[in-house]
């Protein structure tokens, strides 16, 4: 059998997942001795067991300031910012890409503006941002918004388009007006590309909310790494990491999850 028709059985896929995190792993504990080795004061790499109750730390020890524990503080600030930039840009797309993917004036009008904003790099307008509404919480939501938004018209109209003639044919032909094809035929078939493309843009969202927080905060998971890089706490910044990770995987899992739930016809169709 040819190797491009083999396919692992789902134990052996679960071990041939791990293979990399642990190889990372161990490349990483191997690194770290080495440099204690040569330097037991070096702060590039601490020891995995340093790391690990460092993040115990992080998780359960209240600042002695404000009296909460950062690691939480830094996650509700951040994942209020995302959930409102993301939640607002999916408003915002599935809004414009019926319009654009459904109504040939607004496609003529739109789609050229929607194709011209995308090209603009969403960092290179956070001054203006910062200038426009200040450095509070807008302005960060603004630039998850700004960034993820174009994608979302661009693929959610697209979508739009590939609905086959035939069911919008058949739709006017029993009496259906343009808001009745736009919500009972066009609706339902983008919603699951609506979760889908939310899930692919997350991964920029990251990078435009931990953008801003670097710059203009003072709490957030962004804040604070770049708060202690000055002092060269990787102990610090690596379990930070390791949970912004983990909370992006969570969310993506979040959305599959419910999109397998909301949607089994589309789900079925893939298998």
């Amino acid at each position: 059998m040819r190797m491009i028709n083999r396919r692992p059985e789902r134990s052996i896929a679960i071990v041939l997942a791990m293979i990399p995190f642990v190889a990372m792993l161990i490349a990483y504990a191997v690194g770290s001795d080495v440099r204690r080795a040569a330097n037991p004061a070096d702060k590039l790499l601490p020891a995995p067991s340093h790391v690990v109750e460092s993040a115990g730390r992080l998780a359960t020890e209240p600042d002695k300031r404000s009296g909460e524990v950062l690691l939480w503080r830094d996650t509700r600030a951040s994942l209020v910012r995302l959930g409102l930039g993301v939640g607002l840009a999916a408003a915002i797309g599935l809004g414009f890409g019926l319009l654009i993917g459904l109504l040939p004036i607004a496609r003529a009008a739109l789609a050229p503006f929607i194709a011209t904003l995308s090209l603009i790099p969403p960092l290179a307008v956070l001054p203006i941002l910062f200038i426009v509404f200040g450095l509070g919480e807008v302005s960060k939501v603004a630039l998850i918004a700004i960034g993820v938004t174009p994608f979302l018209i661009r693929d959610l109209s697209q979508r739009v388009l590939e609905i086959p003639q035939e069911m919008i044919l058949k739709a006017q032909t029993l009496g259906a007006s343009s808001w009745q094809i736009m919500t009972r035929v066009a609706l339902p078939q983008v919603l699951p590309r609506l979760i889908q493309a939310v899930r692919l843009s997350l991964g920029p969202a990251w990078l435009f909310l931990i953008a801003a927080e670097a710059i203009a905060a003072t709490e957030g998971l962004g804040y604070r790494i770049f708060l202690v890089r000055r002092y060269l706490a990787m102990d610090v910044i690596l379990p930070y990491v390791a949970w912004i990770t983990f909370l992006a995987f969570a969310i993506d899992w979040t959305l599959r999850a419910v999109s397998r739930k909301a949607f089994r016809w589309v789900e079925e169709d893939r298998l």
